[in-house]
């Protein structure tokens, strides 16, 4: 293991699941913090159980959890409890990913452990936030991206909304804000000794990927139209368009003279170097350029070219290209011997945190009671 890393000697409490907290905490270990997560007796954390498996655990699960330490414990038997609050006690951080008032149902909120450690660093990541009309409801990435506005934004030919490419509310909205803000209140515990507690809402943190939206409504532009402002399917700039083989092109030729070499390049017609006011009558002629040849023709013709313009690759051809790194040296393996693969690439930069090249993912084990420290397993 690399030593002197950034959180060397920090102890983080996990009572995640799923994906955005142990992201979270993922990211801390990867820092050089000590994390021990606690999951349901048996069957564990329910990511446990996904396909494909890596010996006993899903390759999701094994991704987001090397290194850390996972002990079985039920969080309703108030024996269990007390050997969590003592977990808590030499905990620097605690994450916890439940409803709002659940945490505090169970002995295990803030105020519980702010009182066996009065300078925890407490985060909780919900979907609504704490309070408020929707604070108690259930949801998902797909939830929160529709009640937040940003679904809708961009709309097929039905006016339907598509699916995101990904969990981004998870990510963006719970993961990310809650690293950020743990690493500051380590930073102002440094200073002032004080501890803090943490809500990190998912719904509420998308605004900061609407800031353009936000922007234009405060300077008195409205809300966006549905699949018609710049980025969203308003400009033949920012598009993507089919080619003659059933591929696709992403178009961001935005400034003017990436847009005017584009044109030049796929023989649009003059008068659409100033597409203002022809947005649709340009969007069209160039999908029918786009259309009349195939994605290699594109791909060769643009190769060499600063138009900002791209084929859409598959994952064949990221990982061709090196955009995708599948071959790393660092490893996650099972720690029953029966594989491994290469782990999750880290926005952690690498002298800042653990170049270990074998790193098992966590056995479900039970929480020591016979004085042995939990930390050290």
């Amino acid at each position: 293991m690399t030593q002197n890393l950034p959180l060397d000697g920090i102890k983080v409490l996990d009572l995640s699941t799923l994906l955005p907290g142990p992201l979270a905490t993922l990211m801390l270990a990867d820092a050089g913090a000590d994390v021990i997560k606690l999951e349901r007796p048996g069957a564990g954390d329910e990511m446990r159980s996904y396909e494909p498996k890596i010996g006993e655990a899903s390759a999701n699960y094994a991704i987001l959890n090397r290194g850390k330490v996972a002990y079985g414990v039920d969080l309703k038997d108030p024996a269990a409890r007390e050997h969590v609050l003592r977990l808590a006690a030499e905990a620097d951080v605690v994450v916890e990913q439940f409803r709002p008032g659940v945490a505090d149902r169970l002995g295990l909120g803030y105020e519980h452990v702010r009182a066996v450690r009065p300078d925890t660093i407490y985060c909780s990541i919900s979907g609504y936030g704490a309070d408020g009309a929707h604070a108690g409801r259930a949801g998902h990435d797909l939830n929160y991206l529709a009640e937040s506005g940003l679904l809708g934004v961009v709309q097929d030919s039905s006016g339907s909304p598509s699916l995101p490419v990904t969990v981004i509310a998870d990510i963006a909205g719970g993961t990310y804000p809650a690293v950020v803000n743990i690493l500051l209140a380590l930073r102002q515990r440094d200073r002032t000794g004080e501890g803090t507690q943490i809500q990190v809402s998912m719904t509420h943190n998308l605004q900061v990927l609407a800031y353009g939206y936000v922007a234009t409504h405060q300077g008195g532009g409205g809300w966006p139209t549905p699949g018609a402002e710049l980025l969203t399917g308003g400009s033949p700039r920012y598009q993507v368009y089919a080619t003659a083989d059933g591929r696709h092109i992403a178009c961001a030729a935005l400034e003017q003279k990436f847009w005017d070499r584009l044109t030049d390049l796929v023989d649009l017609p003059v008068r659409f170097r100033d597409d203002t006011g022809r947005e649709a009558e340009a969007t069209a002629a160039l999908a029918e350029r786009f259309a009349a040849e195939t994605a290699e023709h594109w791909q060769r013709l643009f190769a060499s070219e600063d138009v900002c313009t791209t084929v859409v690759s598959t994952w064949d051809e990221a990982v061709a290209a090196g955009l995708v790194d599948v071959d790393r040296a660092e490893r996650v393996v099972d720690p029953g011997g029966s594989g491994a693969v290469s782990t999750l690439w880290s926005p952690i930069a690498p002298g800042l945190r653990s170049a270990a090249a074998d790193v098992p993912y966590p056995q479900l084990a039970d929480l020591p009671r016979d004085g042995s420290d939990p930390w050290q397993a």
